[in-house]
């Protein structure tokens, strides 16, 4: 995993983090997907809603964070 820090990145670790946000982005996908399905079967299995659109907020959260993270980066290697 890449550690988020404010030193001047390597290429490498810009190539790092380029692939976790990919991989994140994934999995952030299926759970949106997945999400969407438990709402359109609505009422059953609303217990489960609460704990899922937790779930995909933070997945969600953390893939931003990465993002922004990646955007500052690449400012800082121009």
């Amino acid at each position: 995993m890449v550690e988020l820090t404010t030193e001047i990145p390597t290429k490498e670790a810009i190539e790092e983090l380029k692939t976790q946000i990919k991989r994140l982005n994934t999995q952030a996908g299926q759970m949106k997907m997945d999400l969407h399905d438990l709402a359109e079967g609505l009422p059953t299995d609303f217990e489960k809603l609460p704990e899922e659109a937790a779930k995909t907020y933070e997945v969600y959260k953390h893939l931003d964070t990465l993002k922004k993270q990646l955007k500052d980066w690449e400012k800082k290697i121009k």
